[in-house]
């Protein structure tokens, strides 16, 4: 045996022998803050788009935060804490995000940031956060950078997601519509950023798992409002299924066009196509719409009990229907409050990312699948359903599927 292997050999037993804790790996442990929290008060934040392309998600997820947080104060905060929301402008730009961000850590001293909106903008700027301590929870974003994490970086157990993830969700609804309605020249058209690519792995992944081939993969820039050339490619590609990677503006402009051509083909949005604006707005182009969906859309003149109520008391604080983005919005701020007030009286940054990951189950009023998180899963659920435009208003489909 050569000098070296000896000494090695040597160091080795030295430590098996004496247990040297300087011999073992260092075990990282996730830092998280305690800022934000005082004896009467819990400070959070979230940064939304209230003046850019989305501002029509942004401006009603914030409002129904707005009322949660009133609801959870006026009956006595979380143990005997008010919530104290900041609210900051990203205006759906990543440099934005970064900046409010920034303020709301350094100068607000943020507890956690709640329902922070956008795929750029949510990962432009959760490093700030993580860095910090500070828990990222129920972005307004299913991208799979919100909750997959690695286990061997500490800071990344800080995120947590309650939306409908949009691999898995249109995976889930591409599935049933090509196999419910024998469809072989699915394509997609999808936004050419982290949303779209999430949207397009998912359906990649799905046509592999059942032996397809795309008819036809096309992309747009964020904020485009001309679709001709898309819409044309797919329709002389064959397609007879359009999967939409698109929000509320696209979605509306892609029907629109493939209508003045006179092509009568399917279409199957992701999950942010299903809001009521589509429907309100596109009129006839968007007839026969699917979507992916979370839960199902409620209605003032059809929903009961506390959804009723809560679809009146929105409209009396702000003026206009509720809609499925206040309703995103409101779940966000609700489900911070319920592991809150499991974490105890004496909340730490510790005790709350405890309470999270113990799986205790939060079940919302509008009846969507229960939230529950564990140490190695930080996606509530998976569960997708598939609504259609029919008759000016979203109906659904399908309920219960899994991919």
């Amino acid at each position: 045996m050569s000098r070296s292997l000896k000494a090695f050999g040597l160091a080795v037993s030295a430590c098996v022998s004496t247990l040297a804790l300087t011999c073992l790996p260092a075990v990282a442990q996730t830092k998280v803050t305690n800022e934000g929290i005082s004896a009467s008060e819990i400070v959070i934040g979230t940064h939304q788009d209230l003046s850019g392309p989305i501002k029509v998600w942004g401006v009603p997820v914030s409002n129904g935060m707005k009322m949660a947080v009133e609801e959870i104060n006026a009956a006595g905060g979380i143990q005997g804490r008010k919530i104290k929301m900041v609210l900051e402008d990203n205006g759906y730009d990543p440099k934005k995000a970064v900046l409010a961000s920034q303020k709301m850590v350094e100068r607000d001293k943020i507890f956690a940031m709640i329902g922070p909106m956008g795929s750029p903008t949510v990962l432009a700027a959760q490093d700030i956060l993580f860095d910090a301590g500070v828990l990222q929870l129920f972005p307004l974003t299913a991208a799979e950078f919100t909750f997959k994490f690695d286990p061997a970086k500490p800071q990344e157990r800080l995120k947590f997601n309650n939306l409908l993830p949009y691999v898995e969700s249109t995976r889930a609804a591409l599935k049933y519509m090509v196999e419910g309605k024998n469809f072989g020249k699915p394509c997609i058209m999808h936004q050419d950023d982290e949303y779209g690519k999430n949207v397009l792995d998912g359906f990649n992944q799905q046509l592999t798992a059942m032996k397809l081939q795309p008819a036809s993969v096309t992309s747009y820039k964020r904020g485009a409002s001309d679709f001709s050339a898309q819409i044309a490619k797919m329709k002389s590609d064959g397609c007879d299924l359009v999967v939409l990677g698109t929000v509320i503006r696209e979605t509306i402009g892609a029907m629109t066009e493939a209508r003045k051509l006179g092509w009568d083909v399917t279409f199957l949005g992701a999950t942010p196509t299903n809001v009521l604006e589509v429907p309100a707005l596109g009129k006839e182009a968007v007839e026969g719409l699917y979507a992916a969906s979370g839960f199902e859309i409620p209605y003032e003149d059809t929903a009961k009990g506390k959804v009723h109520d809560w679809l009146i008391n929105y409209k009396k604080m702000f003026g206009t229907d509720a809609n499925t983005q206040a309703i995103i919005g409101y779940n966000a701020v609700m489900t911070f409050a319920f592991y809150a007030d499991k974490a105890g009286k004496n909340l730490t940054g510790e005790k709350m990312l405890d309470s999270l990951e113990s799986g205790e189950k939060f079940l919302d009023i509008f009846n969507s699948p229960a939230t529950k998180f564990s140490k190695s899963d930080h996606l509530a659920n998976t569960i997708t359903q598939v609504q259609q435009v029919k008759g000016g208003r979203w109906v659904l489909v399908k309920d219960n599927l899994m991919f």
